[in-house]
């Protein structure tokens, strides 16, 4: 008994080190909070040859027997615009989302101050609506403006084949369990029972992940997510005055102005450290030797004194 136990542990311990050598080769995806999933039904794959005599079926031919699989892609979908009102868009925004059967996952509002030093609403918003809906959702919220969209992204990536593979694996441990349920059962020496159960955790605990990441494939299938930006027209919206646009003068004369200080404050901070340390370096030694010869000349010239020693004859 304690060796057939033994020979079952060992295949299973096989058995769970390809799984989980197939769990680290198996990476997350990286959605960003804008990434959603839509269904998409493809053709089933083509069923596998038969074996010569085709009235004998055999268990590999049941095995590889086709099913059809729904095609999964994650979808992202970015949108930044001008609105009126940002706030009051926000509100429209979320009635929409929640209409639709979808949530307001985040949404952010702040004050933009404008270069007159007015302050202007400007919001940060996460919906998720029903992946069928998207096209409608987008549709919907371009109506919020009358301006031409400023930026709009959509992407999308086919996770179908991670999907699938985490179905095979989650058959293979589940297959495992119930075998390793079945030696447990059969076990009678106390270590044979621990040893099975040790193996037993480990593979429910592999199931579990596997039932997460499947879920969570299936719940971002379920919705798509999309991020907006809405930003108040007055703060992309030049000043025109009769086809003048004030603003943009304003803009460019500052612009020169900063050009001419960093110009002005370039060729100081060169002369502090490049410029002056290379004169005082050349012209301090020279004019030293100069203040020196002329020193020796003025007293070559100077003339000298005669003292008479006897001044009384």
């Amino acid at each position: 008994m304690y060796k057939r136990v033994s020979i079952a542990l060992l295949v299973f311990s096989l058995l769970l080190t390809a799984c989980a050598a197939a769990a680290s080769k198996q990476r997350a995806p990286n959605f960003s909070s804008g990434s959603g999933v839509t269904e998409m039904q493809v053709p089933a794959p083509a069923a596998q040859p038969l074996l010569p005599d085709s009235s004998t079926k055999s268990s590999y031919a049941v095995d590889q027997v086709a099913t059809s699989v729904d095609r999964l892609v994650i979808k992202n979908a970015s949108l930044s615009m001008a609105v009126n009102d940002p706030q009051k868009s926000m509100e429209n925004i979320s009635n929409m989302a929640e209409a639709m059967g979808g949530f307001v996952v985040t949404a952010d509002m702040v004050q933009q101050s404008l270069s007159n030093g007015s302050k202007v609403p400007q919001v940060s918003m996460t919906i998720r609506v029903p992946a069928e809906k998207l096209d409608e959702a987008l549709a919907t919220i371009k109506k919020e403006t009358d301006q031409p969209i400023i930026s709009e992204n959509e992407s999308s990536q086919d996770v179908t084949a991670e999907y699938t593979d985490l179905n095979s694996r989650l058959t293979n441990l589940q297959a495992a369990e119930k075998q390793l349920q079945e030696i447990m059962a059969s076990a009678t020496k106390t270590e044979d029972v621990l040893s099975v159960y040790s193996q037993l955790v480990s593979v429910r605990e592999q199931i579990e992940l596997i039932k997460g990441q499947m879920k969570y494939y299936e719940q971002s299938a379920a919705l798509s997510s999309i991020s907006i930006q809405l930003i108040a027209n007055a703060a992309v919206q030049p000043i025109t005055i009769a086809g003048w646009q004030p603003g943009g003068v304003a803009r460019e004369a500052i612009q020169s102005l900063i050009h001419t200080l960093q110009s002005i404050a370039n060729f100081g901070i060169r002369t502090v450290l490049l410029y002056l340390p290379t004169l005082l370096v050349i012209f301090v030694p020279l004019g030293l030797i100069v203040w020196g010869l002329i020193a020796l000349v003025r007293r070559a010239r100077k003339p000298k004194v005669v003292v008479n020693p006897n001044p009384g004859s």
